[in-house]
């Protein structure tokens, strides 16, 4: 897949085929609303998704993780 092939899905349309893989074990952290903006501009809302391979509790503690490794740096 070329990455211009990426521009005919929607993000919404990216992310469900990426938590459908049974294979896939993580976390996507996402804008609500759909963003092709490069200036971030006011404040954003985001959604996480997971799929059944990690519960809301492993997902609380693995985002906990990243937090604090982004504030170390």
């Amino acid at each position: 897949m070329h990455p211009s092939d990426l521009e005919l899905f929607t993000s919404q349309e990216l992310i469900a085929e990426l938590l459908g893989r049974e294979t896939f074990l993580g976390v996507v952290v996402h804008s609500q609303d759909e963003w092709k903006n490069q200036q971030w501009g006011e404040e954003r809302m985001f959604k996480v998704s997971f799929n059944d391979n990690l519960c809301a509790p492993k997902v609380a503690r693995l985002l906990d993780a990243v937090s604090e490794y982004i504030e170390l740096q």
